[in-house]
């Protein structure tokens, strides 16, 4: 009988695509994913480590899974819990001290031994010889991606992700991704390219290509050669022209020191790469980005744009910010006010600075006050929303293609999301998830738009 395994996903894009590849991992061994926890024989957290008191959160959800446990033990049966992630990465030995319980601790790079390490913690509970979980938390020397199985397990619905590019050399001074991910690594180029024939024979319809630093790629390609992610693109795009031509492409998430002149000229010569790009700055101040060792100015950034709109002018461009952080001075925070008005922000995901332990940042002084952060997020949230109601009114009328991927709050309706990554609320009993429509748009709000269907025609 099939083994049921319940994996709880925090965070990026990125843990996404890992819980399905450990899903992977394990189907050989019988486990088959369900989305309810009650009787789930194993549990997997994949956590997330970007915002403050991360681990203390985990912690906390640790505490429902333990009354589960030991439920299930009373009645002679029992469930395997699993910490994976950044989060265990990070703090894998407090993990184990506070929460011994847990069986398995899996650092971001080692879930493809998840095999191996359930077989010890078998063999350690028949022995009786268990108590303590086990720790997979090292680098190992060899990467992840060369181990883990062909096979995808489950198909993964309209969109597919796909891991290209891991890890962080940029040691921003607020970011703890470089000691959670380690250092960038780019995957060869045939890898991806078999990779995305799965994804695409599951009936994907677009796919995403995922990295923490993902225009940094520059895996080895079939000639031996070293490949830019704009060569990448053009290959996958014309692999599929002939079979796929509507195959929808994206890319996330990128550094402004990588929009090389080829990236940006694929955003005008590859026909299924959509016209959006989520590109951080994090702050317009030159000085801020100095102390953030983000390695641009402000002017570089609105350089590139500048060029990406040369290249697709109908691009839409989303980005991340970050408030109060230390020295940032009333004057810092109104140069990043500035550059979000130029760029002209079609969305932005926008923090309080969060002091991480262990990071270059968490060492400065002039930390700003917390009243003072929360004052300057709320006014750069309230910019963001305007630009992003302008953005969206501005499509009232038109037609998009819309891609539908879950269920709305109403019965009958459907969450979709555009060409820009817009999310798009249609109400239509005869819309299935998977559908993929033109939609004319009836109301452009700042976080979402309303739609309505007005031809059948898919695309």
């Amino acid at each position: 009988m099939a083994k049921k395994l319940f994996i709880k996903t925090h965070g990026c894009q990125m843990n996404v695509y890992d819980s399905a590849r450990m899903a992977d991992v394990l189907a050989p061994l019988g486990y088959a994913k369900t989305e309810t926890p009650d009787d789930a024989d194993m549990v997997i957290i994949n956590t997330c480590h970007i915002r403050e008191k991360a681990a203390e959160k985990v912690f906390s959800e640790l505490g429902h899974w333990r009354i589960r446990k030991h439920a299930a033990q009373a009645r002679g049966a029992d469930v395997t819990i699993a910490v994976a992630g950044c989060v265990a990465q990070a703090e894998g030995k407090e993990l184990i001290n506070r929460a011994p319980f847990v069986d398995l601790v899996i650092g971001s790079q080692a879930y493809h031994q998840l095999p191996e390490l359930l077989a010890r913690a078998e063999r350690a509970r028949v022995k009786g010889t268990g108590g303590r979980g086990i720790l997979a938390t090292d680098f190992p020397p060899d990467s992840k991606f060369d181990h883990l199985p062909d096979e995808i397990s489950a198909a993964p619905g309209p969109v597919g992700y796909l891991a290209v590019q891991e890890g962080c050399d940029k040691f921003c001074t607020f970011c703890v991704v470089p000691y959670t991910r380690g250092a960038e690594y780019s995957r060869p180029a045939e890898a991806i390219l078999r990779e995305a024939d799965r994804l695409v024979a599951t009936g994907v319809q677009e796919i995403a290509l995922l990295g923490q630093n993902v225009n940094a790629w520059h895996g080895e390609g079939p000639d031996g050669k070293s490949w830019s992610l704009g060569r990448l693109l053009r290959v996958l795009n014309d692999r599929f022209a002939k079979t796929h031509p509507h195959l929808r492409w994206r890319y996330t998430t990128s550094h402004p020191r990588e929009m090389g002149d080829d990236l940006i000229a694929a955003h005008g010569d590859v026909a299924g790469l959509m016209p959006f790009l989520h590109l951080p700055i994090q702050a317009g101040s030159d000085a801020v980005l100095k102390a953030m060792n983000r390695g641009h100015r402000a002017g570089d950034y609105l350089r590139v744009v500048e060029k990406l709109r040369a290249a697709r002018p109908d691009i839409a461009l989303s980005g991340d910010f970050i408030t109060g952080f230390p020295g940032e001075t009333d004057a810092d925070f109104e140069a990043t006010l500035r550059v979000v008005r130029e760029a002209r922000f079609a969305a932005g995901y926008s923090f309080k600075y969060s002091n991480r332990p262990g990071t270059p940042g968490s060492l400065l002084g002039k930390q700003v006050p917390d009243a003072v952060s929360s004052e300057r997020l709320q006014a750069l949230q309230a910019l963001l929303q305007e630009l992003s109601g302008d953005f969206n009114r501005a499509c009232e009328g038109r037609e998009l293609d819309v891609l539908f991927q879950k269920p709305g709050r109403q019965n009958g309706q459907l969450i979709g999301y555009s060409q820009y990554m817009q999310a798009i609320y249609v109400t239509d009993a005869a819309l299935k998830i998977g559908d993929r429509l033109p939609v004319t748009i009836a109301g452009g709000y700042a976080n979402s738009l309303a739609g309505e269907i007005v031809r059948r025609e898919a695309a």
